[in-house]
């Protein structure tokens, strides 16, 4: 089940905050950037850049995800490895508020999320 529109919403607004603060310069976007998808109840957070191959196709590279469990109530938070697959992470596998998640993903205590 996907989460509310309000949530939706709620989510946007704190995700454009946390991107602000880790954004890179505006004259280096076109090279480096970071975005974020809502599907469902999952939120994923993607770097975005030219292929090296050919610079004229861009590429979304992700790196974080949490999904909202309704019956739990909690958010799970993902990383990808260079499996690229989806796997918990295990300092903190799960959080209460979306912001908490956030917050992991800008800690990064063990260099899963930004290496």
């Amino acid at each position: 089940m996907a989460i509310s529109e309000f949530e939706v919403k709620r989510c946007e607004r704190e995700i454009e905050k946390f991107l602000e603060e880790r954004r890179p310069p505006v004259h280096m976007r076109n090279q480096l950037d970071l975005g974020y998808r809502i599907e469902n109840q999952s939120v994923e957070l993607f770097e975005v850049r030219p292929q090296w191959r050919n610079p004229e196709e861009i590429m979304e590279i992700p790196f974080a995800k949490a999904t909202y469990v309704k019956k739990e109530k909690l958010w799970k938070v993902y990383w990808q490895r260079q499996d690229l697959k989806w796997h918990s992470y295990s300092p903190v596998p799960t959080v209460k508020h979306f912001e908490d998640f956030l917050s992991v993903v800008s800690e990064d205590e063990n260099a899963c999320f930004f290496g």
